[in-house]
């Protein structure tokens, strides 16, 4: 049996563009594409922080250093710029590669630079 876990996450970016006219998709600065383990045409989850919207789409390259959020096509109907999002990626694995396998976190501050990264998410208080 699979189990689908969280494979790697940005959490809390930054949308810095709407494209509406562009081929759908969204464009991500390519140093945080690799540091979160995602993948150029691979499918993920946006979570709109600031409106609730939650939808799919996938990863194209924006230039490397740039900061580049970018909804592009039918979802730049779903943010603003300047919206939090957190763009979400998961995996298939097996119950044994589940057990050590271990997500990559990337933390965000308002202007898209990491804060930090981890790979584990701390046990929520009561």
């Amino acid at each position: 049996m699979n189990i689908t876990l969280l494979k790697g996450k940005l959490h809390m970016a930054t949308v810095t563009q709407a494209e509406l006219w562009y081929d759908g998709s969204c464009a991500i600065d390519e140093n945080l594409v690799k540091l979160a383990g995602l993948r150029e045409f691979e499918k993920i989850e946006i979570y709109d922080v600031d409106n609730g919207e939650r939808f799919s789409t996938y990863v194209i390259l924006a230039a490397a250093g740039s900061g580049t959020i970018s909804m592009n096509g039918a979802a730049a109907r779903k943010v603003q710029v300047g919206d939090r999002i957190i763009i979400a990626a998961y995996g298939e694995f097996t119950e044994a590669e589940a057990d050590s396998f271990l997500p990559k976190l990337v933390y965000l501050d308002n202007g898209n630079v990491v804060e930090r990264t981890t790979n584990t998410i701390p046990v929520q208080a009561a």
